[in-house]
């Protein structure tokens, strides 16, 4: 048999385990003291994309200091760079807002002047018509929203020290993930617009109507429509990401990733100023948002986007009918089926970034404190609201634009 023990011995190796406990958590100290802070994992979050995190040290210098902790609420000088920030993004948005309508109004002026001008004969209205019918109106916008987007994006990342290079090294990406993100595209292209219609009938019984996008008579030339095709499946999705997604994604996301997607997302569905569109655009952006965090590039929303506007322009443009509409509607359908499924197993391995409480102090709450934030954001909700209800604000606004 083993020797018994002693109760001396036995509070002896007590003792000692305690010792070693102790000498063991003094050293686990002494190790958190000397440990620099990751400046792209200042808020310890395992559930963020650090790959596409931004250091946060131009907004705390102090994560340089071996075993700095960021406290819960933010001190002064962090929330005056952190305001900053987001005053870049909500400025590049105001600005992208109001002078992208402005400059359009201002050379559809111009133009009608000239055509005047060459023919004074032809009426106002006439004239009119003719540049909305034509290549004309089509071209102006494409012009002016691309120079706005890539413009604005570009001053945006040039006042946060953001590279445009980095938005497009894209990291774990490949065909099937392209294919699996496009299903998932169109799964929300069907479900926001049977939600749509859900909502505009709704709507319709107090007599508004909230699909406002009035396009009748715009781009009917083949020139014009060719013109609004290149727009709508190229120009727009490439540099609307360039913008939301590079620009607006990594201003809002320096201190919270999950605020910045659904943030973005919101500003991205205000822009498209009408309820259908702004329901896609802001479900859709979340998505964008997410993957462009995943991995760490712009590419992978480009091609999602593009698809879906495709998607949405052979359904509205074609005139199908008869059997050829019940052919394409069972393919939408399939796609979005099987979109369905994909959104469930990608959702099933992939998270929306999660938030501590110092995030959590740093997110929201800091953003709506920015002026320039919040007044980009009454001010495209209200213009929203004075489409669909047609409020006195509307001609403020289309004096003020």
């Amino acid at each position: 048999m083993p020797d018994t023990i002693s109760p001396e011995q036995h509070r002896s190796q007590i003792t000692a385990l305690n010792r070693e406990i102790y000498m063991l958590n003094v050293r686990l100290n002494d190790m958190e003291r000397s440990r620099i802070p990751d400046s792209r994992d200042p808020f310890r979050n395992p559930t963020e994309y650090h790959e596409s995190q931004a250091e946060y040290t131009d907004v705390l210098p102090q994560l340089t200091y071996p075993g700095y902790t960021v406290p819960l609420d933010p001190e002064q000088e962090e929330r005056k760079r952190l305001k900053r920030i987001y005053a870049v993004g909500g400025g590049c948005m105001l600005a992208h807002f109001v002078l992208s309508d402005y400059i359009i109004s201002a050379l559809y002026v111009m133009i009608t002047a000239i055509l005047r001008s060459v023919n004074p004969d032809a009426g106002t209205e006439a004239i009119r018509k003719y540049i909305s019918a034509s290549s004309i109106f089509a071209g102006l916008t494409m012009i002016v929203y691309l120079l706005a987007n890539v413009g604005f994006a570009r001053l945006g990342m040039r006042l946060t020290n953001k590279k445009h290079t980095e938005l497009f090294r894209t990291r774990n990406f490949t065909p099937a993930k392209a294919a699996q993100y496009t299903l998932i595209g169109i799964f929300l292209l069907l479900t926001t617009a049977l939600i749509s219609a859900a909502i505009n009938d709704l709507f319709s019984k107090y007599g508004y109507n909230t699909n406002v996008l009035d396009l009748d008579g715009v781009a009917v030339s083949n020139t014009g429509k060719a013109v609004m095709l290149i727009y709508t499946v190229i120009i727009a999705p490439v540099t609307e990401e360039y913008f939301f997604r590079g620009m607006l994604l990594h201003c809002f996301s320096k201190a919270n990733q999950r605020f910045a997607v659904f943030f973005s997302a919101f500003f991205f569905g205000l822009a498209h100023a009408n309820i259908p569109q702004f329901l896609l655009a802001f479900t859709l952006g979340i998505f964008l948002a997410h993957i462009t965090l995943l991995h760490g590039s712009i590419v992978p929303s480009i091609i999602v986007h593009i698809c879906v506007n495709s998607t949405s322009t052979i359904f509205s443009e074609f005139n199908f009918k008869g059997s050829a509409l019940l052919v394409a509607n069972e393919i939408l359908l399939i796609l979005a089926i099987l979109g369905g499924i994909m959104l469930l197993i990608f959702r099933s391995d992939n998270k929306i970034p999660a938030t501590t409480p110092a995030q959590t102090r740093r997110g929201l709450s800091l953003a709506l404190a920015t002026p320039l934030v919040t007044l980009t954001l009454i001010l495209q909700m209200l213009y929203l609201f004075s489409l669909i209800f047609q409020s006195p604000l509307l001609n403020i606004f289309k004096n003020f634009l």
